[in-house]
């Protein structure tokens, strides 16, 4: 069955791949984000694929954007049944160096976007009673890290929003679903034009990821009413850890996690960034850390499996006792 979705976020790193796994399976895609050439290039992937694909240039921080664009993408694609929630912005630097705008610029684009974007599907979805919502969210949606104070503080934001909108679906009885898939460190380009206050380059915290291992989890999540989805054993490491040890986290992070965020290179203070506006290019999915990055997470892969590994264990359970019994 062919589907209609929406990635907002389409043009580059983890979006630009999610584009591309849905591509691979025959969906026609709605194409959402700022700059126009990685918009070109997504569409461009699409169409190789053999799927149609609309492209819309568009800031997730406009409402009435969203909106509108929702409207097209149905207008020239079809009704739609899966939309991915995947555009952010974010900003390396202490908090005491923040400035308000910057704060709210990746609350805006980060949080709101989402909010925006479910907002947009729901309106489209509820009245046919079906359609799925994924939300891209991270690790840093339950533990917070330093020096990324407000992009942290978005995805504890989705974290809640979700929830509260989960209990209503349910309450509803409605046959939308809407999930969320935790992300660890990805191999992005977002980490060369990211806004940054750091002394070095900055990086993603290692062990780093290809943005296909978080793609096939989100086309996975998107065909299975799994709550919430972790990929990746750091993420696992980071929701848990965060539960038990907290304070321990605390202090942990604050002595390894300035320089864990900072390759050895110097940064150029005046180098251009893509807070308020998209960078020219067509960037494609991945970032400049291939050499020590896995495109492999076997975590993921028994999580998509979890009820055969519970029969499995259970099964195991029993021949042991049995084993025992006997003997």
């Amino acid at each position: 069955m062919k589907h209609i979705v929406v990635v907002t976020g389409a043009s580059a790193g983890v979006g630009r791949a999610v584009v591309r796994a849905f591509a691979r399976q025959g969906a026609d895609i709605g194409l959402i984000a700022r700059g126009a050439d990685g918009l070109d290039g997504a569409r461009r992937d699409v169409e190789a694929a053999g799927g149609r694909a609309v492209a819309v240039p568009l800031d997730v921080a406009d409402a009435a954007g969203v909106d509108a664009a929702a409207d097209r993408i149905e207008r020239e694609l079809g009704p739609i049944d899966i939309w991915v929630n995947n555009a952010m912005v974010s900003v390396f630097s202490p908090v005491k160096e923040l400035r308000p705008d910057e704060v709210k610029r990746v609350t805006e684009v980060t949080y709101l976007g989402v909010v925006y974007g479910t907002m947009a599907a729901l309106k489209r979805m509820l009245p046919r009673d079906r359609g799925t919502i994924v939300q891209v969210g991270s690790a840093l949606a339950y533990r917070g890290i330093p020096l990324q104070a407000a992009y942290c503080g978005a995805k504890h934001a989705i974290q809640g929003f979700t929830e509260s909108l989960r209990c209503e679906l349910l309450h509803d009885g409605s046959r939308v679903h809407v999930t969320m898939v935790q992300l660890p460190a990805m191999n992005t380009p977002q980490f060369d034009w990211v806004k940054s206050r750091l002394p070095r380059q900055p990086q993603p915290v290692p062990p780093i990821y290809e943005p296909e291992v978080a793609a096939d989890a989100i086309v996975w999540a998107s065909r299975h009413r799994r709550r919430e989805m972790s990929v990746g054993i750091p993420t696992v490491e980071a929701i848990w850890g965060n539960k038990v040890a907290s304070p321990l986290l605390d202090r942990y992070l604050a002595r390894t996690g300035y320089d864990s965020q900072q390759t050895d290179e110097p940064a150029d203070p005046d180098r251009p960034n893509n807070l308020w506006h998209p960078l020219p290019g067509d960037h494609g999915a991945h970032g400049r850390f291939a050499s020590r990055s896995t495109n492999r997470s076997p975590q993921t892969w028994i999580n998509e499996r979890l009820p055969v590994f519970a029969l499995l264990l259970a099964g195991g359970a029993v021949i042991w006792g049995a084993q025992r019994w006997i003997a």
